[in-house]
């Protein structure tokens, strides 16, 4: 088989996909011929199967994927194993046995690809230890926290630098969904980029309508009450400033009748993974979290993201907000902010003790106070923010370009001019003018929900929401047509086939 044939064959094989989304080809082949590459994709964009696919394709050898989060981590081998690729994670949660069997299934090339935290790389055992594994080039997942420039720098990640020294034949991959033009120069620098593929998408999100709003003490509940009953039924996130906020915002939501769970750094990680698990799979449509919430979240119908305090740069803020609207259709972010939340900041970058990072945290209080505070374009100050030109004069979908209206009303017209407009863009929004037949989406969820139990993995790892909606356009009837599904691969198909069809069939 030509190689430019197994390239689109694993695509539809693995993932269900016929074609490539923007750049992602291109990203695979400069992986494929061994250069470095540095990606900043948003949120939803594909960053993953960047990645994955080349590691698939390199068989007898191993992808390293550093990665911040064990839980994203786990993740992401579950979602691999349901697709029929072999990966796996090394990690302090294992046993040693596991540790060790895991270990030397490497070692023997059983794994396209193997997950490690950044400290466990940055020891020296471990680079001794992978210098026995055939590897096939390194991928560096959230590459923005190598630089102090980054709103979530972490030290670890800059003894990344130590993998050229050791590895230098090794390709190395920087992906980040969110990273100004001075961290990407800084992530190729520390990385030690060899003349990089550069890969900037547009940072420009057309369907998500951003939202701020001035609030005080007595409107912030009210209004946060009024955008979710807008949303009733819809995924729907809410950021809260602390865990105390987490628990208040929860109890006020499910006194008003607004089913409502949390998520936070002091819950213990089954009950957080418990409630993470509840929202996947749309058992309880709000979660209301701290920025611990979010971090690879794979879900695509999120309706809204709700923040309830100002987040501490515009990168921070596009990323979670950015988790709403991932499948192409119209959403809502609202930014409910007060005057007292800049003080809050202020007074905490007023604690820390290096003085490069005392100046850096200013200068994204100022940039994400003026984004809040600015009459100019929501769009363009984010895009611009990311050294993207912009050249429109009105974006139709932020509170400045959009014309005022009663507050109460807005979310509900507001909503139908953005859905307006994302049906007249072709290729956004897979469903957009379509009508889906809601009792039978109800009746996959609920065989996805119960099938995710039996297997004891999430409900969005067997099939996303944007796969279950394009079962319900095309009602396929038999396997080959099911085949032809975008989002069901061959593994998928081989476990999940019949079941589906008795589903369709039944309604």
């Amino acid at each position: 088989m030509l190689f430019e044939e197994k390239i689109k064959e694993s695509l539809k094989r693995y993932w269900g996909y016929d074609a490539f989304r923007p750049k992602q080809e291109e990203i695979v082949r400069n992986i494929l011929d061994g250069r470095d590459v540095c990606v900043v994709m948003p949120t939803g964009g594909g960053k993953s199967l960047c990645y994955q696919l080349p590691a698939v394709l390199q068989t007898e050898k191993t992808a390293i994927v550093v990665s911040p989060l064990i839980a994203l981590m786990q993740d992401q081998v579950a979602q691999l194993d349901q697709m029929g690729i072999s990966a796996a994670v090394l990690n302090s949660s294992q046993s040693w046995n596991e540790q060790r069997e895991t270990a030397r299934r490497a070692e023997a090339g059983e794994f396209r690809l193997l997950y490690l935290s950044p400290e466990r790389l940055a020891k020296q055992e471990m680079l001794e230890w992978l210098a026995k594994v055939p590897v096939s080039f390194f991928a560096i997942d959230e590459a923005h926290c190598i630089s102090e420039w980054g709103h979530e720098f972490r030290p670890d990640y800059r003894q990344m630098k130590v993998l050229r020294k050791e590895f230098p034949q090794k390709p190395i991959a920087a992906f980040t969904a969110s990273a100004t033009r001075q961290v990407r120069h800084d992530i190729i620098a520390q990385l030690k980029l060899q003349d990089p593929g550069k890969f900037i998408a547009s940072f420009h999100r057309k369907n998500l309508n951003y939202r701020v709003v001035l609030c005080d003490s007595k409107t912030q509940n009210s209004k946060l009450l009024a955008i979710l009953r807008k949303h009733a039924s819809s995924a729907a996130i809410v950021y809260s400033p602390t865990i105390k906020r987490v628990g208040e915002t929860v109890a006020m939501l499910r006194e008003n009748k607004i089913a409502a769970i949390g998520y936070h750094a002091d819950m213990d990680s089954a009950e957080r993974k418990k409630n993470q698990e509840r929202w996947m799979a749309d058992e309880v449509s709000v979660l209301v979290g701290t920025v611990a919430f979010g971090l690879g979240i794979n879900k695509s119908a999120v309706r809204t993201v709700v923040h309830l305090s100002l987040p501490k740069s515009i990168e921070q803020y596009y990323q979670e907000a950015g988790r709403a609207g991932r499948d192409g259709k119209s959403s809502d972010c609202f930014l409910l902010w007060q005057k007292k939340d800049a003080g809050l900041l202020a007074y905490f970058i007023e604690q820390i003790s290096d003085s490069g990072e005392k100046r850096r945290s200013w200068d994204r209080y100022h940039q994400v106070r003026g984004f809040a505070e600015s009459k100019e374009c929501r769009h363009k100050i984010i895009c611009n923010h990311f050294g993207e030109k912009v050249t429109w004069e009105n974006c139709e979908a932020c509170d400045v370009c959009l014309p005022p209206v009663e507050w109460k009303v807005e979310i509900a017209e507001r909503r139908g001019r953005v859905a307006l407009k994302t049906k007249q863009n072709k290729g956004v929004g897979l469903t957009a003018s379509l009508e889906i037949d809601t009792t039978l989406l109800a009746a996959l969820k609920k065989w996805r929900l119960e099938r995710s139990r039996a297997d004891k993995v999430p409900a969005f790892l067997i099939l996303h929401d944007s796969t279950l909606e394009r079962l319900c356009l095309r009602k396929p009837t038999t396997m080959p047509l099911l085949r032809a599904v975008p989002g069901i691969g061959q593994t998928k198909l081989e476990r999940y086939g019949k079941e589906i069809l008795e589903v369709l069939h039944a309604r």
